[in-house]
């Protein structure tokens, strides 16, 4: 008799907290909600946080803004979210950068938990990154480039977003695989690394597909090489894979998602994931836009969300155990 008095002490107690969440979620969002990046504008995690936001401030009728926050292989925007006001108001679009490399690289240095700090209300999608080369380049196929990379050790360079970021971890990953050695030159941005690529100051660079990369290889402006995961994409459906091009089991695939303070109450992160899902749903405008920046859109609940970055993390520790790339 005493349990059960305590039990349903206890479910009393819970009542007002639970339904504070729930008039929380159900008056959320009353103002203007920020969505932090850790990039310049230009590159495909800005871009993507951009449609996104659009989306989002015409569902709430409430401006969803995108603040740049670049530096540090994306961890100032992702250190902003994890020390936000736990409210639901500052989210980061984050990313296998922010989420899976940053990690592997950084460990217990890095001043949040990229997990435990965290809450993983959407999943957005996947996108491959492409390997580009300069149209006066001599190659054609990223077999020629590596042949090529083979007798001139050293010789060529590469452009990326920066030091860590998916996009240079890729070809880190290609050098490991193969035994070439090219040199890197990081950029503070995806779009400042494709415009030297563009203007011939440099003669290679990888990207995130979505965002500028896509238009260049398009209109010419680059010639693609070869795109990071295991199939083709449906937007560049003429450049093959690196599989394709003889780098047996080569498969990196880049992901997008909301992420925000782990103490947001469970009933606004659920709302979050529901109206995203929403947004995501076949036939809508927002995943035709996502779709049409070569992202394949792929909405999960949170628990496979938080997931997936868990298994992320995993992956990219031992490439970078492998690649003897911690960062000191």
């Amino acid at each position: 008799m005493k349990l059960r008095l305590h039990a349903v002490a206890a479910a009393l107690l819970a009542l007002p907290l639970l339904s504070a969440g729930q008039a929380c979620a159900q008056s959320y969002p009353s103002k203007p909600v920020r969505i932090m990046v850790g990039y310049s504008p230009g590159g495909g995690v800005d871009t993507t946080a951009r449609i996104v936001a659009a989306a989002l401030t015409e569902l709430w009728g409430m401006q969803v803004l995108v603040e740049n926050r670049p530096g540090a292989a994306g961890n100032i925007a992702t250190e902003v979210t994890a020390a936000a006001a736990p409210d639901g108001y500052t989210l980061v679009l984050c990313n296998i950068g922010s989420h899976g490399v940053t990690p592997a690289r950084f460990g217990k240095r890095l001043t949040f938990d990229p997990v435990g700090d965290f809450a993983f209300p959407a999943k957005i999608g996947g996108v491959p990154n492409i390997f580009m080369v300069h149209p006066s380049m001599p190659m054609k196929t990223l077999k020629q480039f590596i042949a090529y990379a083979k007798a001139h050790p050293g010789k060529l360079n590469f452009g990326s977003s920066g030091v860590g970021a998916s996009p240079h971890m890729s070809i880190e990953l290609l050098m490991t695989i193969t035994g070439i050695n090219i040199v890197h030159v990081p950029y503070k941005g995806a779009a400042a690394a494709l415009g030297d690529a563009i203007s011939g100051q440099i003669e290679s660079s990888v990207g995130n597909l979505a965002g500028g990369p896509l238009s260049a290889v398009k209109s010419g402006r680059v010639r693609g090489l070869g795109v990071t995961s295991a199939r083709r994409s449906s937007q560049l459906p003429d450049v093959p894979t690196f599989q394709e091009q003889g780098v047996p089991g080569y498969d990196v695939t880049g992901w997008y998602g909301l992420c925000t303070q782990s103490k947001v109450p469970q009933p606004i992160i659920t709302k979050i994931n529901a109206d995203m899902n929403k947004l995501l749903a076949g036939g809508t405008l927002l995943r035709k836009r996502l779709e049409d920046q070569a992202i394949d859109v792929s909405p999960a609940t949170p628990e496979e969300f938080a997931a997936h970055v868990k298994a992320e993390i995993a992956k990219w520790t031992k490439v970078v155990q492998d690649a003897k790339l911690e960062a000191k």
